[in-house]
């Protein structure tokens, strides 16, 4: 925002602003992640992080040591980027991925691990991405977005675009509100798990697509 632009504010857009930065340092991340919801709720899809149950059910089938590549589409404001972290080996890597810029700047200033790189993009360019940052494939990907609310054609290019950048016995980890997403996996991955999360607001579903 120009030194012009923020002339033209008036007095109400000027508190607004400064209740918004407000409320968004006295809650930590979880204001920084209700802002992007705020901003683009097609995007996130849910108002609030995942709960620490998906997140341990989601990874649970991951072979930490064959993974040298962790993707990970619309990271927020990293509720899986930690405990992916935790898990992975000291020689591997993980990529995020995010059309949001406020979560991308959030992620960069907090999370300092030289494992961690952060990009400002769409999914969609994953295969791009991984070249970029160095890499042949990858050997996971993890993705929260709401495949049933994306652009048209969105979902099923970041699907095709997943199963090409994955290495043969990989996978894609989803976990959506709806089913949709799966619909999209199918036309790639023959071999899909399911599976269910109770304690999630919402309870949510997960899937575990596995590359032949």
């Amino acid at each position: 925002m120009t030194t012009g632009e923020l002339a033209q504010d008036s007095p109400g857009q000027k508190i607004k602003r400064r209740i918004k930065r407000r409320i968004k340092r006295a809650m930590g991340p979880w204001g920084v992640f209700l802002q992007g919801f705020i901003d683009n709720p097609v995007m996130v899809g849910s108002i609030i992080p995942s709960s620490r149950f998906t997140v341990a059910k989601m990874l649970a089938p991951v072979q930490w040591d064959l993974c040298k590549l962790f993707v990970e589409y619309g990271p927020g404001v990293g509720t899986f980027c930690r405990p992916v972290l935790d898990r992975l080996r000291r020689d591997g890597h993980l990529i995020v991925i995010d059309t949001n810029p406020l979560y991308i700047d959030f992620l960069k200033a907090t999370i300092t691990d030289s494992r961690f790189t952060a990009v400002l993009g769409s999914a969609a360019d994953v295969e791009e991405i991984v070249r970029a940052c160095g890499f042949d494939h990858a050997d996971y990907v993890l993705s929260g977005l709401p495949f049933s609310t994306l652009p048209s054609g969105v979902g099923p290019a970041i699907a095709a675009a997943t199963h090409r950048v994955l290495r043969p016995g990989g996978a894609f980890l989803v976990y959506q509100f709806s089913a949709k997403a799966r619909d999209f996996m199918a036309k790639h991955f023959t071999r899909i798990d399911a599976g269910f999360e109770w304690l999630n607001v919402l309870p949510c579903k997960l899937f575990w697509g596995w590359k032949d």
